[in-house]
């Protein structure tokens, strides 16, 4: 079934109106009167319509029900990666709406080779969030992860401080594994913190572990910047039992 995400301001309860690139793209599905389509608030709640008129630039529908969405995770995890080089965060926006990620947040740090200019960053923002509504749509997520960045590593590891789990990930720890610090408490947040293509510098890891993140590692393998959040991001769901 044909699914779109539309601002909560344009939600009815009886009715709504899609325009803009929703109505664009319904017209390459050829919808036609009578379909059923599933319009999403971006909140978690899913409606149920049908189309009941068509026209060059709107698609008029009637609300049938409404129900929260299954497709969110009961546990809400932040994505923290350092600044990368080419597409590479394009791609762990993507993947990461995919495996159920709550926000996905950039940060600059010290061996970070890419480090846009306020101008290009905030086009970059705009790119990001409609992959991650792409990435949303396609996977049947009841809301879009917000994607953003903040300004420095330090107001990262701020950030990321305030989930249940917070981890930091370091190609030289040989203590903590990731299960490790999974399975030490129940969870209801989770903040996954990775570093650019050539990792953390250990000053960078000293003040983690100040601001109270676990320092952990993903396995005896280095693993690529864009691999290492999606790897983990895969353990936390599997850990609380999305797969």
């Amino acid at each position: 079934m044909p699914r779109f995400f539309v601002d909560p301001k344009e939600i009815h309860p009886s009715f709504m109106v899609l325009t803009g690139e929703n109505a664009a793209h319904a017209r390459v599905l050829r919808l036609k009167d009578g379909d059923e389509v599933t319009v999403c608030d971006g909140e978690g709640t899913d409606y149920l319509c049908t189309v009941s008129d068509v026209q060059k630039d709107q698609i008029s529908l009637v609300v049938h029900s409404s129900d929260p969405s299954h497709a969110e995770a009961s546990v809400k995890v932040r994505i923290y990666m350092a600044l990368a080089k080419g597409d590479k965060f394009e791609h762990v926006i993507q993947k990461a709406t995919e495996l159920g990620a709550y926000e996905i947040i950039c940060f600059p740090s010290a061996r970070c080779v890419s480090r846009p200019d306020d101008k290009s960053l905030g086009k970059k923002l705009d790119r990001w969030q409609k992959i991650a509504a792409s990435a949303a749509e396609q996977s049947r997520r009841g809301l879009i992860p917000q994607v953003r960045s903040v300004s420095s590593y330090a107001a990262a590891l701020r950030d990321a401080a305030t989930a249940d789990l917070a981890v930091c990930f370091y190609e030289n720890e040989d203590k903590l594994t990731f299960r490790a610090a999974i399975e030490e408490k129940p969870f209801q947040s989770v903040s996954i913190l990775t570093g650019p293509e050539g990792g953390f510098e250990l000053s960078e890891i000293r003040e983690a572990q100040e601001a109270g993140l676990k320092i952990c590692t993903l396995g005896s393998r280095i693993l690529r910047c864009e691999t290492a959040p999606l790897c983990a991001l895969s353990a936390v769901m599997y850990a609380v039992g999305e797969f």
